[in-house]
């Protein structure tokens, strides 16, 4: 039996809908897994259907948490480094085990000319991840660790549904571009701020 997109794409045309259903490749990913690597060929476009990936970049042993691809998006930049057939320039790796569309190149292809509201889904997908990293910039320039520590825990905190985040001070350091012992100082100034508890296993952040 052939599986069917979420209603939610409605948008898209039913046509263009029931060819994803029958040529992509459905996936499961579990929690942690890097879906894509920097410098890889870019071998399909993910269209998330359920779960969460996050998309970062690394310099040497640091990373840099740059946005995070919901249900119902996909990558834009494996998007235009299969327009432009380029490798990957990000690494993408699940938040939560994650159930991806994979569209070929082939085909992607075909459908942004075939199907124009297609190209509508990317370039307003485009437009978004560019608020994303103009909201990031804005943070890192103007916003002090304390700020952006709170806002990056209560934003995983909405993804996720559940004000309790299973997080250690090395994962929230990797992904705001800075160290350990930092995120461990602010977070027990935060801790006694009552804007969060930690736990052995995790941090119940304040909404």
């Amino acid at each position: 039996m052939m599986r069917t997109l979420p209603s939610s794409l409605h948008f898209l045309p039913l046509k263009l809908r029931e060819e994803m259903a029958e040529k992509a490749v459905w996936k499961t990913i579990p929690k942690g897994v890097e879906v894509m690597h920097e410098g890889q060929f870019i071998q399909a476009v993910p269209l998330v259907v359920s779960g969460l990936v996050k998309v970062i970049t690394r310099y040497e042993d640091r990373e840099f948490l740059l946005y995070y691809i919901e249900p119902n998006e996909s990558c834009i930049m494996s998007f235009f480094g299969v327009i432009q057939e380029e490798s990957s320039k990000i690494i993408a790796q699940t938040e939560a085990e994650t159930e991806l569309l994979l569209l070929l190149p082939e085909d992607i292809r075909r459908w942004i000319k075939q199907y124009p509201e297609l190209n509508v889904f990317f370039h307003q997908l485009n437009n978004r991840r560019y608020s994303d990293l103009l909201s990031t910039i804005h943070q890192v320039l103007f916003e002090n660790l304390d700020t952006r520590i709170l806002n990056f825990l209560r934003e995983k905190a909405r993804h996720t549904n559940d004000p309790f985040i299973r997080i250690r001070h090395r994962e929230i350091a990797d992904a705001l571009g800075t160290t350990r012992e930092v995120v461990s100082r602010v977070t027990k100034k935060l801790e006694h701020e009552k804007l969060m508890e930690q736990y052995s296993d995790g941090i119940e952040v304040r909404l």
